[in-house]
């Protein structure tokens, strides 16, 4: 499966990913993309990472899950800024997956050229109102993205 991972860049970018090559990816806090990590995120799954919240918004690069959900921990620490006192380790609210980046496209594909594309009418990224921090992407649409751009495969 393929997904798009939202992140805004001032708290997270693409370039961090790149310095760190994989991360946790921490801190969804809706239950819908929550379901989707928990539920449907596989490690060996390629995500979209897309600056949100930023111009020119866009998709930056390709990592992949290296790690399926599990307990987001920062819920369970008092006084961070995820914790979430009806979470717990024997229950938890919230999980998190482990991503790697993999591929860095050469020139970013904009929100506003994505629009533009033929085959990407229905993707959830340019649906109105659409808002969550973890999307499904086709695959389709994936390879309507990938065929936009060059990429440069990261070796790790």
């Amino acid at each position: 499966m393929y997904w798009l991972l939202k992140t805004e860049p001032r708290t997270y970018s693409w370039q961090d990913l790149l310095k760190e090559k994989t991360t946790s990816w921490e801190g969804v806090r809706n239950y819908q993309a929550r379901n989707f990590m928990r539920d449907q995120m596989k490690q060996g799954d390629r995500v979209f990472i897309y600056h949100s919240v930023v111009q020119p918004m866009a998709i930056m690069g390709i990592a992949e899950v290296v790690r399926e959900a599990y307990a987001d921990h920062f819920a369970f620490e008092p006084g961070h800024k995820y914790f979430d006192p009806k979470s717990s380790p024997d229950n938890p609210r919230w999980v998190m997956v482990d991503v790697q980046a993999k591929e860095s496209f050469d020139n970013p594909v904009t929100l506003e050229h994505l629009k533009t594309v033929p085959g990407l009418e229905n993707m959830m990224l340019l649906r109105k109102g659409s808002r969550l921090s973890i999307q499904p992407v086709s695959d389709s649409e994936w390879e309507i993205i990938c065929s936009l751009e060059k990429r440069n495969i990261l070796k790790f």
